[in-house]
């Protein structure tokens, strides 16, 4: 028996499969876009949680002090050590110790009416330097302008110092670090102290030799 071939015309007319094949083209595309949008809320939430952990290690690191009723309040390694431990705690799954870094700073005012960074401490594993300066930068002359951006930098005033906190950390992705904007995340944040600090010497006690967080 002779076997019939289906014209060429109706094999070519024929629509069967066609939103099956439209949907497998489209497919790539739409997992894209998926993928991007997930990973791009997750990295918006973690950047929001690095931005309000940098605001709470600010604003505790300017109500510290041992209280004192002679003279202004000054502050201690250990105070700062607790602070840094709280603020591990507070970051929770960020895993501060391990994947991020939190830079402390004292900014005060020199003896020329500079902005000067009287000390630094430093917390976390994470391989990151203070993009604003460290310790001892402004300590002479009026050269160094304060910290932060150059469009917004924050400066100590003669009456009261800020402490300016940096905090980065590793981002964790949920598909890949390719669909994310960054792989490390930093924020800023400052605060005036809140009482009369006293800056006098290195700006901070150690009457207990507490270890030093310092920065290198």
């Amino acid at each position: 028996m002779r076997m019939r071939h289906r014209p060429l015309r109706a094999l070519v007319a024929d629509r069967h499969g066609l939103a099956l094949i439209e949907f497998a083209l489209v497919l790539p595309v739409l997992l894209t876009l998926v993928f991007y949008g997930i990973e791009i809320a997750n990295f918006t939430l973690a950047r929001q949680r690095v931005s309000q952990l940098a605001l709470q290690v600010a604003d505790n690191a300017s109500r510290i002090g041992v209280q004192e009723v002679l003279r202004n309040r000054p502050i201690t390694e250990r105070q700062i050590n607790d602070l840094f431990t709280g603020g591990a705690l507070q970051g929770g799954s960020l895993d501060v110790a391990s994947k991020g870094r939190i830079i402390l700073s004292g900014l005060t005012v020199n003896s020329s009416g500079g902005q000067w960074i009287q000390w630094q401490r430093c917390f976390g594993s994470m391989a990151f330097a203070s993009n604003y300066g460290t310790e001892g930068t402004g300590a002479n002359g009026t050269a160094f302008k304060g910290m932060g951006p150059s469009t917004a930098k924050v400066t100590a005033s003669a009456t009261g110092p800020v402490v300016f906190a940096e905090l980065a950390v590793a981002y964790t992705p949920i598909i890949s670090t390719a669909w994310a904007p960054a792989t490390t995340i930093s924020e800023i944040a400052s605060f005036a102290v809140r009482d009369d600090r006293d800056t006098s010497g290195s700006g901070i006690r150690n009457d207990e030799n507490a270890p030093v967080s310092r920065c290198n």
